[in-house]
């Protein structure tokens, strides 16, 4: 009994196992005969963003304008384009927003600077918040507190 638990126990685990892989999505027409090609193309394929799924790369995106990507990224390999040609390719139809990694550009500033200055500005924020608070806080003397303290002061001095 309890080893036909463990092997429904080992089948849920690689059941589990073949979940948790990320699914790819080029299909077997799409592939390269040339090895050397096809891993590039697979290389150059992850660092695409799928401009229907976004986040996702065109390498694992099922949309059809991945699948006419992917297939842009072989026909240009195919041709004798190099890697960076091919990513030029499409930056020059779709703009940076096409590569999962932008480059830092003026146009791509706000993405890379964006995260840094709203960390600045809610540090600010709370820095402000906090002192604010501080000040509040601090009740002044009342004027029989003021005298009672005067009068210790000049108690206590030669």
């Amino acid at each position: 009994m309890s080893a036909k638990l463990t092997e429904g126990a080992w089948a849920l685990l690689v059941a589990l196992a073949l979940l948790a892989t990320p699914a790819l999505a080029v299909l077997p027409d799409e592939q390269l005969p040339d090895p050397v090609l096809e891993a590039r193309a697979r290389s150059i394929s992850a660092e695409i963003r799928c401009v229907v799924c976004q986040n996702q790369s065109i390498d694992d995106s099922d949309a059809p304008l991945a699948r006419d990507l992917r297939l842009i990224v072989r026909e240009r390999l195919k041709a004798g384009d190099s890697d960076d040609a091919v990513k030029s390719y499409l930056t020059d139809r779709y703009g940076s927003f096409v590569l999962l990694k932008p480059p830092f550009q003026w146009d791509t500033a706000l993405l890379w600077l964006g995260p840094a200055v709203v960390v600045l500005l809610g540090s600010l924020g709370i820095a402000t918040l906090l002192r604010r608070r501080r000040v509040a806080e601090t009740v002044p003397l009342s004027a029989a507190e003021e005298a009672a303290l005067d009068a210790l002061v000049e108690r206590k001095s030669p």
